[in-house]
């Protein structure tokens, strides 16, 4: 049994997973979908970036989970990599699923995402706000599929998005999958190509869009049960 650990990307919390973490179960593992604070049931939770590493570190110690699976979609795989270098042999593997990386000192604002999120930010109140259903077209989301989505997500805290990363740990020398979800770009960005370098990284491509959990999460379930067993 494996004990799967879930962040979503970027305005959704832990209902995210729900498809995915069923799979899961059903075969037998555990998951524990996270929801980060100032998101979903926890939007008025103040947040920065070093409260969602936190989060994150909590769900694991609080629940006392060894052999875990940590696994961030999208902009989650930026707290998701600064926490899985805290956690030491409570970690198995950690999953990066279409996502940024996070890099010492540099924020989600500095990725190819860039300009457009601190402009976002500025119009908003210090939010990003969730795009509109249009801008879901092109990845392999059925319009109900995106009206769940969008159902479930709610304005991003900025301070998490403009705080930069703390790494403690090379990213290289945790042991990692990265997904690459084809229909958002058929290659991993240059942070990433440079980490599967490493001999402890892999490469694994589906073909979906962007958010894989609504659009292939039984496929994405399998790819997660798959990843290296504990040792």
């Amino acid at each position: 049994m494996t004990n799967y650990v879930l962040v979503a990307g970027a305005w959704l919390g832990g209902r995210a997973w729900d498809e995915v973490a069923e799979e899961l179960r059903g075969g037998g593992h555990t998951a524990h979908p996270v929801t980060l604070s100032g998101l979903a049931e926890k939007r008025d939770a103040p947040a920065g970036q070093r409260t969602h590493v936190r989060d994150v570190v909590d769900a694991v110690e609080h629940a006392a989970l060894t052999d875990v699976v940590l696994v961030g979609h999208s902009y989650a795989g930026i707290p998701v990599g600064q926490a899985a270098a805290l956690l030491g042999d409570r970690l198995a593997h950690v999953v990066f699923v279409d996502s940024e990386v996070p890099a010492d000192g540099k924020a989600f604002v500095a990725t190819s995402w860039g300009g457009s999120v601190e402009a976002a930010i500025a119009e908003h109140g210090g939010s990003w706000p969730p795009p509109p259903a249009e801008e879901f077209g092109g990845q392999d989301l059925t319009d109900a599929q995106i009206g769940r989505l969008l159902d479930g997500a709610t304005p991003h805290p900025g301070a998490t998005l403009t705080e930069p990363a703390v790494l403690t740990r090379p990213l290289g020398e945790l042991p990692a999958t990265y997904v690459k979800c084809l229909l958002d770009g058929p290659e991993p960005n240059d942070a990433v190509v440079e980490l599967l370098k490493s001999d402890r990284w892999r490469l694994v491509e589906m073909e979906t869009g962007h958010w894989p959990m609504f659009s292939q999460p039984r496929e994405l379930a399998r790819i997660l049960a798959e990843v290296p067993a504990p040792s």
